[in-house]
């Protein structure tokens, strides 16, 4: 007989604990830029508003995948999905570990909390954190209904879980209620912002290529079942060239230091991926194993331009 599985267990595995390490890591970047801000004083760095960020983001993460689960479920895209550590759904509620109304009551009551976070810094930072906050909500809520049947799902996974994590962060941290709008965002945050956003579209689109007949048969409609995977995998190659290019040039626009470039370690990495989704697109072991070596280019290239900005 098998040991029953602890419950705990059960929903670490629903909210993917392990793909929350994104949020973390977009999170350290605005943070970065923010503490430059700051002069690099602790003394003027919140930590206090930097954990309860960090927390607002991990909740938002985790709602956004629990209502992608739901949704997959009752659209039965979870039981044609051929499961891989990076993709196909993690078959809680197929397995009857958990149930769909437990499911969206979770999903409700994270993203409220991180609404609710959200609203916490509209008032005590700047009003502008409203709009991110309503926007990243929007967007959890219509992914699945309504974006991922637009082909814009990339488009605003990379926006939300991205460049809107970084650009939100640096606000929260830095504006104060009376500043003026024009003097929030500093065109420097908003380059920077820019990889990281053009990452995370990149790890959803990728992480694609193994389910799109069940995501055809759902009713989905992304880059992938839109184009087939031969032209999506040239959308994922050219994404990480501009990625990397926009990296290179920020120190020579004056967004970072050449520390920066310190995020370009992974280029090596992101070339043999971009080769193998070429090449290899229909090959189901290849695509799996370069979604892997993907999320390691994803996370070490956000943590490195934290790295980079903080020296």
């Amino acid at each position: 007989m098998q040991p029953k599985t602890s419950l705990f267990s059960v929903w670490m595995a629903q909210i993917r604990l392990n793909f929350l390490l994104l949020a973390v890591f977009l999170v350290a970047v605005g943070l970065a830029a923010a503490y430059r801000r700051t002069a690099g004083t602790a003394a003027e760095f919140d930590f206090f508003h930097a954990i309860l960020i960090m927390i607002g983001t991990v909740l938002a993460h985790i709602s956004v995948n629990l209502f992608n689960e739901h949704a997959d479920f009752t659209t039965r895209i979870d039981f044609d999905t051929v499961w891989t550590p990076f993709s196909g759904g993690t078959k809680m509620m197929v397995s009857g570990n958990t149930t769909p109304r437990a499911v969206m009551l979770a999903a409700v009551t994270t993203l409220a909390s991180a609404l609710g976070i959200g609203c916490y810094f509209a008032v005590v930072s700047h009003w502008s954190i409203l709009i991110v906050a309503l926007t990243g909500a929007l967007s959890i809520v219509l992914y699945t209904p309504l974006f991922q049947r637009m082909m814009v799902g990339e488009f605003f996974a990379g926006l939300t879980l991205g460049s809107l994590v970084v650009v939100g962060t640096y606000i929260a941290m830095t504006a104060r209620p009376g500043t003026a709008l024009a003097q929030v965002l500093p065109p420097g945050v908003l380059l920077i912002s820019v990889p990281p956003g053009i990452l995370t579209f990149l790890l959803l689109l990728i992480n694609e290529f193994p389910d799109i007949e069940a995501d055809r048969k759902g009713g989905r409609r992304h880059l992938v079942t839109r184009f087939g995977r031969q032209k999506a995998a040239y959308i994922y190659a050219i994404g990480l060239g501009l990625t990397f290019a926009t990296i290179t040039a920020l120190p020579f626009l004056g967004a970072a230091s050449k520390w920066i470039l310190l995020a370009l370690i992974p280029l090596p990495l992101a070339f043999d991926t971009g080769f193998t989704a070429i090449r290899h697109h229909g090959d189901r072991n290849r695509i799996v194993h370069a979604m892997g070596k993907n999320v390691l280019i994803v996370l070490g290239t956000d943590l490195l331009m934290a790295v980079g900005i903080l020296i």
